[in-house]
């Protein structure tokens, strides 16, 4: 492969001992790659700790870190290095070890220069593949997924899990959670990853509108139904047709328009406010509620039969202090967008500030963190958000210990690991389901941590 001139070298690490090996190495790809060199393992961490390493080249026998514990530790810290081993020592164990260790290939010494080239050729070839699959899955993310809904909680798992069970089916849905908990987001998840996601997705605030206003909005109305109405309107349930009508707060309807609602979702059809005329429409339904609909009908504030119509497939979504854990994600996304959108130059926030609030208790939710990332990124005096920005209600209420050094919202994160980890006796499964990653991840992080020398083995 010969990079566009255009573009930067793309950049490869040489790893040996040998300086004859080093400086040979260097004056052989010089003309097509960018080369550093490293005489060590440790050596070779620090290069690689700049991040913009494509390719490591390491040599297999070196005094103190071989070439395959480097191979080990490069491929936990940068899996996105491709790592290619050489070895005077040649042999098929070997061989098989590295690639059980994530390498690439594996070469004997003396390199065959021409068989090297191809190899990286071949390997770039590979790392641009990847890297344009993974493009590719994100924006088939943004178009049909649920990339506005983030968490890695075992609750919101299974909110996951979920909306692609539900749907690609025509089955009603309620969705079920406090005030900012995110309900709009998934009624739009489950439009975007069903069949009728090329038609409208419409949205009803049901608590916004008087009963006579609503009736109108739902079933559109005819030309003089009402002092006012100069024409006839087509209502939501006329816009929504071939596509979803989502009704946010369902349990806020009068009795009479939820007996209306019920023969709507038996029929499929309804007459316009003023008029006679039998409409059909060919909708999907997803209603959303921050009531107890059970003891609302109990209460008799709401039909048992428009109950049991609307809750065919439940979802329930948790408060943002039942999935604390999520506050990290969030923290880190909302940041990027509002730094994005209002042109501020803020890039991250303190440990400090991140244990704060994920101390606090968070009565509004998910939109009560947004518009509170918001304000601090709109108003942050650095770079990086800190106690200081932090809304005084919030600050005052927070009763967390801090930690007491300047970090990075990793180092929350670190704390949080370990912290999860002491409370469940240092059982990794059970830390890494309340953390809401795998084992896996979880294992890769313990290790990340020791080779930074944060970690100490008990």
């Amino acid at each position: 492969m010969t990079p566009s001139k255009s573009r930067p070298l793309p950049v490869i690490l040489v790893v040996d001992d040998d300086k004859n090996t080093r400086e040979g190495l260097d004056r052989a790809l010089r003309d097509k790659y960018t080369i550093r060199q490293a005489e060590s393992a440790p050596r070779a961490m620090e290069e690689l700790a700049h991040g913009d390493v494509d390719i490591m080249l390491t040599d297999m026998r070196m005094p103190g870190m071989d070439g395959l514990e480097l191979l080990r530790r490069v491929k936990t810290r940068y899996p996105q290095v491709v790592c290619i081993l050489l070895t005077a020592y040649g042999s098929v164990e070997s061989a098989v070890d590295a690639m059980k260790h994530g390498a690439y290939d594996f070469l004997t010494k003396p390199v065959n220069l021409n068989y090297l080239e191809m190899i990286l050729d071949r390997a770039f070839h590979s790392r641009a593949m990847e890297s344009k699959v993974e493009e590719l899955q994100g924006q088939l993310d943004a178009k049909y997924g649920m990339e506005q809904i983030i968490g890695q909680s075992p609750a919101m798992r299974q909110v996951f899990d979920l909306i692609r069970q539900a749907a690609p089916t025509q089955a009603t849905v309620l969705i079920r959670g406090a005030s900012g908990t995110g309900k709009e987001l998934v009624a739009q998840a489950l439009h975007r990853l069903s069949e009728r996601s090329r038609g409208p997705f419409v949205a009803v605030h049901c608590a916004a509108l008087s009963t006579n206003l609503l009736e109108s909005e739902l079933f559109g109305h005819e030309r003089g139904a009402f002092t006012g109405a100069v024409s006839r309107r087509k209502g939501r349930f006329e816009q929504a047709d071939g596509g979803t009508l989502f009704l946010d707060e369902i349990s806020e309807i009068d009795a009479s328009l939820q007996v209306k609602l019920l023969r709507v979702l038996e029929t499929r059809t309804f007459e316009r406010v003023g008029g006679e005329e039998q409409i059909s429409v060919d909708i999907r339904l997803v209603a959303a509620t921050n009531r107890n609909l059970e003891e609302w009908v109990k209460e008799g504030n709401f039909r048992e039969d428009l109950y049991y119509r609307l809750n065919v497939v439940d979802i329930n979504l948790p408060t943002l202090a039942e999935r604390s854990g999520d506050i990290p994600l969030l923290c880190d996304s909302f940041i990027r967008e509002f730094a994005t959108r209002h042109g501020r130059n803020v890039s991250g926030i303190t440990p400090e500030a991140a244990a704060m609030l994920a101390a606090y208790h968070w009565p509004g939710n998910v939109r009560e963190l947004r518009n509170t990332i918001e304000r601090m990124v709109v108003l942050a005096g650095s770079e990086r958000l800190g106690t200081r920005d932090i809304p005084p209600q919030i600050r005052n209420t927070s009763a967390t210990p801090l930690p007491s050094d300047e970090g990075s919202l990793a180092d929350a994160e670190r704390e949080n690991i370990l912290a999860t980890l002491r409370q469940h006796n240092q059982n990794r499964t059970q830390a890494a389901a309340e953390l809401g990653i795998s084992r896996r991840t979880l294992i890769r992080k313990l290790n990340t941590y020791r080779e930074q020398g944060l970690l100490n083995d008990e």
